[in-house]
C-alpha cells in the first residue's frame, strides 16, 4: 500500500509544455539521432500529408487526420525513421481551440442546462469504467495494480502515465494501452457515422480560405490562440493548449469582435500533424512482443465505446438528446480528436466538447483519491493470482 502522504497530486499541467492530458507523457516512441531529427521531420510530414491526400480523394471521413494516422502508423510499425512532431502538435492544437471556440453560440450557452443529466452519467460512465476496467486488468491479464488501474482511465492519456510511473506502475505499457485507445477510437468513431449512420464529412469549404482572411481578423484569431494558451498553462487547466484558445476564442465571438475562423489550409494542416502524432506514438514498438498488451488495449477500447453506447442510449431515452452526439461525447478518444470528428462531422460542438473537457479534468482530478479507494480491491486482486 501507498501511505497517504505519498500519493502525488494530479499533475495539471505536464512539464514538457505540451500541457495536454491526451497527449503528453512517456510514449513508447523512440527520439532516435537529434542531428537526422529534422530530416525525420519531415519525411513524417510528408508521409501524413499524403495519407491525408489520398484519404480527402476517396472521401473517406476526417481524411487530413485518418490518412496521416493510418500511413504512419504502419511506417512506425514497419521500422521507418520517422520522429514524433510533439513541439509542432503545440502550436497546431489552439488552432482547433480557435475552431471550436467559434463553434459557442448564444443559444448553446443558453441550453446548458439541458447536459445536467449527460454530464452526471458521464462522470458515472468514467467511474465504473475505470472500476471494470482495472479489475479485468488485474484478474484476467495478471497485470501489477498500478499498472491496470492507471491503464483502465478513459481519458487523461499523459496525466495518467506520469502519475502512474510515480506510483512504480510500468509507464510504457500504460502509455501503449492508451495510444491504441485513441487510435481505435479515432479510426471506429468517423467510420461508424459515415458508413452506418449516413453522417458525410463536413464541408471545410465553409472555413474560407488564407487568401480572403482580413489582416485584422487573423491578428484577433492568432491573439486567441495566444493569449487563450499562455493563460490557462499560468492558470494550470488540464489541456491547457486547447481549453484556453477555446474559452477565449469562444468569449471573442459571442461577443461579436470577429466572425472569422481559421482558414481550411491551417485547419487540415493540424489535422495532419495530429494525425502523425498519433501514429508516431508507435514508433520502437515489436509489434511481436507488443501484441499481447496492444490485443489486451483492442479489446478494451471496443469494450469502452459500447458502454458509452449503452450510457448515450440511456441518457437519450430520459431526456430526448440525440442517441448520435451522446456517444460522440461519451466516447473514450482524445479530447482534440472528439473535438476534430464533431466537427468534421457537424454534429454538437459545443456539447460534445464541453462533456471532453469535464471527463478529462474529473478524471486527472480525481486519480490519485480513487486509486487510494480502489485499491485495496486491486490488490487483493492481485495476491489471488499470485497465490
Amino acid at each position: 500500500m501507498i501511505p497517504a502522504d505519498k500519493v502525488p497530486a494530479p499533475a495539471t499541467a505536464p512539464d514538457d509544455g505540451e500541457g495536454d492530458p491526451e497527449s503528453t507523457g512517456p510514449g513508447p516512441e523512440t527520439e532516435g539521432n537529434p542531428k537526422t531529427r529534422p530530416l525525420r521531420m519531415v519525411l513524417t510530414l510528408i508521409l501524413g500529408g499524403i495519407g491525408g491526400i489520398l484519404f480527402h480523394e476517396l472521401h473517406m471521413p476526417l481524411p487530413w487526420m485518418i490518412g496521416a494516422l493510418v500511413f504512419t502508423v504502419v511506417a512506425s510499425l514497419s521500422g521507418a525513421p520517422l520522429v514524433r512532431p510533439k513541439r509542432l502538435r503545440l502550436y497546431m492544437v489552439p488552432v482547433l481551440g480557435v475552431m471550436l471556440g467559434a463553434g459557442f453560440t448564444p443559444e448553446a450557452i443558453r441550453h446548458a442546462t439541458e447536459w445536467i443529466a449527460s454530464l452526471s452519467m458521464l462522470l458515472v460512465y468514467a467511474v465504473g469504467i475505470t472500476a471494470m476496467v482495472s479489475y479485468y486488468l488485474v484478474r484476467v491479464a495478471k497485470w501489477d495494480a498500478a499498472t491496470s488501474y492507471f491503464s483502465a482511465s478513459p481519458g487523461g492519456f499523459g496525466e495518467m502515465a506520469l502519475l502512474g510511473e510515480a506510483m512504480g506502475a510500468d509507464d510504457r505499457k500504460i502509455s501503449l494501452n492508451h495510444s491504441v485507445r485513441i487510435m481505435l477510437t479515432v479510426l471506429v468513431i468517423p467510420f461508424w457515422f459515415k458508413f452506418f449512420e449516413g453522417y458525410q464529412p463536413g464541408n471545410m469549404g465553409a472555413l474560407g480560405n488564407m487568401a480572403d482572411i482580413r489582416l485584422k481578423d487573423a491578428a484577433i484569431l492568432i491573439a486567441c490562440a495566444v493569449v487563450g494558451y499562455y493563460v490557462a498553462r499560468r492558470l494550470r487547466f488540464p489541456a491547457a493548449q486547447l481549453l484556453g484558445p477555446t474559452l477565449v476564442s469562444a468569449i471573442v465571438h459571442m461577443a461579436g469582435l470577429t466572425e472569422a475562423r481559421p482558414p481550411q489550409e491551417i485547419v487540415a494542416l493540424a489535422q495532419v500533424v495530429i494525425g502523425a502524432a498519433i501514429g508516431c506514438r508507435f514508433l520502437g514498438i515489436s509489434l511481436r512482443q507488443m501484441f499481447g498488451t496492444m490485443a489486451q488495449a483492442a479489446g478494451i477500447t471496443v469494450f469502452m465505446l459500447g458502454a458509452a453506447y449503452a450510457g448515450a442510449w440511456t441518457v437519450s431515452y430520459f431526456t430526448g438528446l440525440p442517441v448520435n452526439t451522446l456517444w460522440l461525447a461519451f466516447a473514450p478518444g482524445g479530447l482534440a480528436e472528439m473535438t476534430l470528428i464533431s466537427l468534421s462531422l457537424g454534429i454538437d460542438v459545443a456539447f460534445v466538447s464541453v462533456h471532453h473537457m469535464v471527463r478529462v479534468i474529473f478524471l486527472v482530478a480525481m486519480a490519485p483519491v480513487a486509486f487510494k479507494l480502489l485499491e485495496g480491491v486491486l490488490r487483493r486482486a492481485e495476491a489471488t493470482n499470485k497465490g
